[in-house]
């Protein structure tokens, strides 16, 4: 098969792994998928509060969980060393059960959980000055056409309509393909992110508040590559909403 026809196949079998999922969760009823129960979406509320906790005490800027008892609301490298983005809001640790539903979602297209992960971080108190824009951290083709969908745009669908907000899911665009930055070791994520991202309309984030939606936040990196840029091109303050943060750098 001549390589062109290749590529239209595996372009349409990427749709098809996108809308099946879809499909299933507009037809058939929902089911929690940890407990098993009835859901509006994936996870049941009952689930939610036993395994979300946004009331953990985290850095006000990067969402690192800090100690019990600590008066302070920055952790220590973000007082020394302060990345490009202003705030973050995590809604829970990347731990069990959480960091499988994640890769459900990323590696399965579970996409019922997008939903789900969406939902969550609406109902975390909101920040005082909230986004004129939501964006997600945006994907590689390459990275896009093996996927066949963007989890962390998907995430960023319900958080905005929940929220009433605008979205955009092509002003910013990653113009360099990477490897993971779960297959490197941590002294190495900062490199491999270094000038990931291009702005293509910086109209609409011009002295714009721009919120940064995500899935999982490890190091930071990403996010902070991805912040560097948009402020490059006029935005004024950039806040992430990750699904969950790792407990430790």
């Amino acid at each position: 098969m001549p390589m062109n026809d290749i590529k239209i196949v595996q372009s349409k079998a990427n749709r098809l792994r996108f809308i099946l999922p879809w499909l299933l969760d507009k037809l058939l009823p929902g089911s929690c998928l940890l407990c098993g129960g009835v859901s509006q979406d994936a996870l049941c509320s009952s689930c939610c509060v036993r395994h979300i906790d946004w009331h953990i005490l985290r850095c006000t800027v990067c969402a690192i969980r800090l100690p019990g008892l600590s008066h302070v609301s920055l952790c220590g490298t973000c007082l020394s060393h302060p990345p490009s983005f202003d705030a973050t809001f995590a809604a829970t640790d990347y731990a069990p059960p959480i960091d499988h539903l994640v890769q459900h979602l990323k590696f399965q297209a579970r996409l019922p959980l997008a939903k789900a992960f969406g939902r969550i971080l609406s109902d975390m108190p909101t920040p005082q000055a909230m986004p004129d824009l939501l964006l997600a951290v945006p994907l590689s083709l390459e990275r896009l056409a093996e996927r066949g969908f963007n989890q962390s745009l998907e995430i960023a669908r319900t958080l905005a309509h929940r929220w009433n907000l605008p979205m955009s899911g092509t002003v910013c665009v990653r113009v360099k393909h990477t490897q993971a930055q779960a297959s490197l070791p941590l002294h190495q994520r900062r490199v491999n992110m270094r000038h990931a991202y291009a702005v293509q309309n910086s109209r609409l984030i011009a002295n714009k508040r721009v919120g940064i939606v995500d899935d999982v936040m490890t190091t930071g990196h990403t996010l902070d590559e991805l912040a560097q840029c948009l402020k490059r091109h006029g935005a004024t303050h950039v806040t992430n909403f990750v699904v969950a943060r790792t407990p430790m750098r």
